[in-house]
């Protein structure tokens, strides 16, 4: 009798086994399976977005091809000064990003930021307190710096490179 007991928990156990076994094996088929479905369902948009990116570009550059799509460079500090003024000295703070047209300029740009800094706070230490105080000596101070800008690229890379400098934070205390 003790002999027939212990067959019976054995198969017990035999069947708890397999119960296990089958379990992980199907754990590791549902797993294959999301992954398989995970990668092949991201190939195909992702050709998609290539081909559609590429007809977009075509059309882009044909449409623009002198000119560039418009990309923005920001200045990684604003610009903190002091100008002198008619009964006391401000202190002013410009936040800059410059308007370029392309990839290329974008890059030609960032690589430059050194000296559009150097060059657009020589541009700003000219001012005095009056004229930033107006809308025309703010828009004056911007051309200039434009102008200046657009001058030291020249010298350094041969072309302008940056389109416009505009100014997209202003503070004088």
């Amino acid at each position: 009798m003790a002999e027939d007991t212990d067959l019976e928990i054995e198969e017990a156990g035999g069947n708890k086994k397999k119960i296990i076994i089958i379990a992980a094996v199907a754990v590791v088929v549902l797993v294959a399976a999301g992954i398989w479905f995970l990668t092949s369902s991201e190939d195909a948009p992702v050709e998609t977005l290539a081909e559609e990116e590429t007809a977009q570009q075509v059309t882009a550059s044909s449409s623009s091809a002198k000119t560039g799509s418009a990309l923005y460079v920001a200045m990684p500090r604003p610009f903190v000064f002091n100008v002198p003024g008619a009964s006391r000295d401000r202190i002013v703070q410009i936040k800059v990003q410059l308007l370029v047209r392309g990839d290329i300029n974008e890059e030609i740009a960032k690589k430059h930021i050194p000296l559009i800094e150097g060059t657009l706070l020589s541009v700003f230490s000219t001012t005095t307190a009056d004229e930033l105080s107006t809308s025309a000596g703010k828009e004056s101070l911007r051309l200039s710096a434009v102008d200046k800008v657009q001058e030291a690229m020249e010298g350094v890379e041969g072309s302008k490179v940056i389109e416009r400098v505009l100014f997209t934070g202003f503070v004088m205390q």
